[in-house]
C-alpha cells in the first residue's frame, strides 16, 4: 500500500516567496493547519496563498531532469 503526506505551501502574492509549513500525514490535518495559520501575521492577509500538494513516499516526483536557467 502507497503511504501518502500531505505538504502545506504558502506562497506571498505579493514577491512569489514560498514556504513549507508542515508535513501531515492526512488531508485533514494538512487543512487545520492552514485553519491555525490563516490566524497569524503574514498568513491572515494572503489566505489565497495556501496550498496542499499530496506525495507518496518512497516514489520520484521530478524524473525529466532540468536545464539550469542560465543555459535555457
Amino acid at each position: 500500500m502507497n503511504q501518502k503526506v500531505y505538504l502545506v505551501w504558502h506562497t506571498n502574492p505579493l514577491n512569489d516567496d514560498e514556504k513549507l509549513t508542515g508535513v501531515y500525514s492526512s488531508k485533514e490535518r494538512a487543512d487545520g493547519s492552514i485553519e491555525r495559520l490563516s490566524r497569524q501575521p503574514g498568513f491572515k492577509d494572503s489566505l489565497r496563498g495556501f496550498e496542499v500538494s499530496e506525495y507518496i513516499l518512497d516514489k520520484d516526483e521530478w524524473t525529466e531532469g532540468f536545464i539550469p536557467v542560465t543555459e535555457a
